[in-house]
Formats: structure tokens, sequence, C-alpha cells
């Protein structure tokens, strides 16, 4: 059976041209079905698309990889609507009708400096909080870090952070970006890179899967939301995922909420020998490996891809970061708010406004369409080790995805309405959980035979061996 595309040409088009970077036969593109249209959210910038086409990319990829085991076709089917709200994941999980994810911070957030350039401040981790205020030798509130910053121009204040390993950025418009040497950096990459680097036999996987992920086992290390959310839709897709974290780093437990369902989560201190020995153990019966630190650091600890393929020939390695590999902004420390500052996003919004200063996207739209991405990278690059053999790495970075979203064009509707409460409980779904009952966007991409979804529920690191 095949299903013919009735969807917008803008939307059938962005999905084209994700799907063009897998190497994947394009006939695929048949088999799914997207409605709805812009805009959808109070923005700038078109997150409706983005998330449209991020998230089906993710459920194509997935009936592929069932068509690959299965001889079966399968159509997949996409709301804008629906993929828009799972954008916004976090902001809508809940446990027991309270909302989980509040990252409320007096200290997070913009300012303006003394030569009335404006910076952001990442400050909902206590590690991130602590250094601003170490370094600024000021109170911890918020008054008294605009008093220190008051003295220095934004250009200052970026330097002082970000040499001190603090995620900061100075605000700059799309020209200044453009002509920044890591805007350039970044402007030469395309949108996700697949590549097959290393040889080994195609990965056969096993008969009679019931859903197109079975018996794929993945190890993930990863933070905030981006990462996390490539191992979720691995495992929406019936992956098997182990989340490890190491118990000293700081975490943002509504994330981990929203983030650990259909995982197991585990303790690793890859500081330590015994750690490392286990991660190695651990990637020795992997299929995919995903990890979201700054290039360079888990490489630093012997886990670069190179010694990964080593470990296990054939590994999908997944390689997320903020700023990409290239350029000299690559080993720097990011999230999604920071790239739309320096990137020339928020300050577009803001003018779209008429204000001064920055206004972000109504929903972290780089994170997810970065996850989405990753998660659609890792399973092309599955059905290309399974024909070809191979060790592959997939690359995807917050800058990457940013300019790709920016390349899509203004839509510049911020007079419309933002979701009414209606409007999200439809696409809720409900489950219970070691921390009561928990409600969750559904999975966005509607597949015909084999619908996506979590086999268990979320839960804290140290839950699982």
């Amino acid at each position: 059976m095949t299903y013919m595309t009735n969807t917008p040409n803008e939307s059938t088009t962005t999905l084209k041209n994700i799907w063009g970077t897998s190497g994947i036969d394009n006939s695929y593109l048949e088999w799914v079905n997207l409605s709805g249209e812009e805009p959808v959210l109070p923005s700038m910038y078109k997150v409706g698309l983005v998330s449209q086409s991020a998230v089906a990319a993710t459920g194509l990829a997935a009936a592929a990889v069932w068509h690959r085991r299965t001889g079966q076709q399968q159509y997949v089917t996409v709301d804008m609507k629906q993929s828009t709200i799972a954008f916004r994941s976090e902001r809508y999980t809940s446990i027991n009708g309270s909302v989980v994810h509040k990252p409320v911070d007096d200290i997070h957030g913009f300012y303006q400096c003394g030569d009335g350039g404006w910076i952001q401040l990442h400050a909902n981790y206590p590690a991130h909080r602590s250094g601003i205020v170490t370094i600024l030798q000021c109170e911890s509130n918020r008054t008294d870090v605009q008093r220190e910053l008051d003295k220095v121009s934004a250009f200052q204040a970026e330097g002082l952070f970000t040499e001190n390993g603090l995620p900061a950025g100075m605000m700059r418009t799309l020209a200044e970006w453009s002509k920044h040497p890591q805007g350039i950096a970044v402007s030469g990459l395309p949108l996700l890179e697949i590549d097959k680097i290393g040889d080994s036999p195609p990965l056969i996987l096993g008969d009679n899967p019931e859903r197109p992920l079975d018996s794929v086992k993945v190890v993930e290390l990863t933070k905030v939301i981006a990462g996390p959310l490539i191992g979720r839709t691995l495992a929406e897709h019936g992956a098997e995922v182990l989340w490890l974290n190491s118990p000293h780093l700081d975490l943002i437990e509504g994330l981990v909420i929203d983030m650990s369902r259909g995982k197991n989560t585990a303790n690793i201190d890859i500081r330590q020998e015994e750690g490392k020995s286990k991660l190695r153990e651990l990637i020795g019966g992997a299929d995919i490996f995903v990890q979201g630190y700054r290039p360079g650091s888990i490489a630093s600890k012997g886990f670069s891809f190179e010694d990964i393929a080593e470990i296990k020939p054939g590994i999908i390695y997944v390689e997320l970061s903020a700023f990409s590999h290239e350029g000299p902004w690559s080993h720097r420390r990011g999230f999604d708010s920071i790239v739309q500052t320096v990137s020339g996003i928020g300050r577009e919004g803001a003018k779209a406004i008429g204000e001064d200063g920055m206004l972000h996207l109504p929903c972290q739209a780089l994170d997810h369409a970065t996850g989405y991405l990753g998660a659609f990278g890792a399973m092309a690059a599955l059905i290309r080790r399974s024909e070809e053999g191979g060790s592959w790495r997939v690359r995807v970075s917050l800058a990457q995805t940013a300019e790709w979203l920016k390349s899509l064009g203004i839509l510049n509707r911020m007079d419309i309405e933002d979701f009414s409460q209606s409007q999200i409980k439809e696409f809720m779904c409900c489950d219970d959980s070691s921390y009561g009952r928990i409600s969750y966007t559904c999975p966005a991409a509607i597949l015909s035979r084999t619908p996506g979804y979590w086999d268990s529920p979320p839960s804290s690191f140290g839950t699982h061996q």
C-alpha cells in the first residue's frame, strides 16, 4: 500500500530537505501526511514548521526501519499543533496536577550592561549560579549582579564568564552574527551530518520485532533537553535506553521527569577508572551511543568517536553540542537560550514587538528540533549500517539548528494567542509512576502500524543498575 502526501507545500519541502541528509530512498516521503499550518504560536520564526518537519522525520525514519525489518509499509501522520505542543513537553509535564519544571532563578536571564549592550546569563543550575556570583564577587541576587554588570560592557562580561567556563552570551544582531567567526563557521555546515567512519560487518537486527527499534540498545550520556530527547525518541519506538549520569553533576528534576520516560536511569562516575571500565563494558553491548557534552570533554576521558569505534566496531555515535564541532567557539558551553541570544534570534523577537533587548522563541525550539534531528540521524545511520556495515557518526548542534530555523524565513506573527488549556489537554497522556500520577505530552508522530509509546514511567537516576 502507498499513502500519498496531502500536505502544505512548505512542510513537504522542509521535510524533504531533512530527509535528503539521510542517504535513504526518497520514496519513503510518500508515506507521510502532514496537517495544520502556521501560525501556531506567537513567534517571529516558524516554530510550527520546524516542529512538524523534525518530528515527521523521526517518525518516518522509524517507519523506514520497520519496513527494512519486516517488509511492511505504514504511514506517518503529524499535526502541526500537536508537534508544537510536543516541543514544550517540559512545560506541560505534571505530577498529580502540578507542573514539575519550574526553572525559577532570579539571577538567570537578561541584563543590560554598562555600554547599553545586553547579555544573557544561564543560572538554572546551582553551579552556574554560584560561578556567576563568585566571578562578580557580589551577593547572590539579581540586584547585585546588575550592579556589577553596570560596570562593564556586554562584550567584556561575555568574555569574563565564558573564559571561566560559564554559559553566557552577548546579544548580537543577525548581521553581527553573520560576520562573527563562529557564525561564519556554522553557516558552512549542513543541518546535520551522518558519516560512515570505520568498517564493520552489516548489522543484522532480530527477526519478528514488535516495534521498529526492538532489540536496539542505546547508551546515553546527556544533560539538558536536546540530548535526553534523542534517547527519549528512540525509546518511543522501542529501543532499550540506558540513561547515565554522574552523581556529582547538578540535575533539574523536572527535566529528568520529562525526559526519562521509557528509559533505564543509572549513575556512573567516569572520573574514576571503575566507572570508565563499566562504561566501556556497556558500550561493548550497545548499538547506539549518544553524548551531549562539549566537543573534547568526553574524548578527554577516553570516549572519543575513535575510542568507541574501537571498543565496539559498528557503533553509531551521536554527538550533540551547542556551537558545533567547527569554529573558535566549538568547545564553549551553551544552551538553547544562549544560542538564540548570540545568533540574532532573540534580538529579532524583541524588534518585532518594538522593544529593546531580546525576546526568545515561545518554546525551546532549538533544543527540541536538535533532539529530534539527532534521533532521526541515529535511525538513518542504523539503516545505513544494516546495508553497508561500518561505524557511523551523527553530528548535530543547537547552532546548526538555529541557522536552519532562520533559513526558513520570517513569520512575524506575534499577535496570535497562545494555546488554550483545552488545546493542550487534547494531546496529553497519563500514567502512574513512582512520583505519582504523571501527565505528559503524547508522541506527536502517529505511526499506523507501530504507534509510539514509552513502556516505562519516569524514574530518578540511581533507580536502575
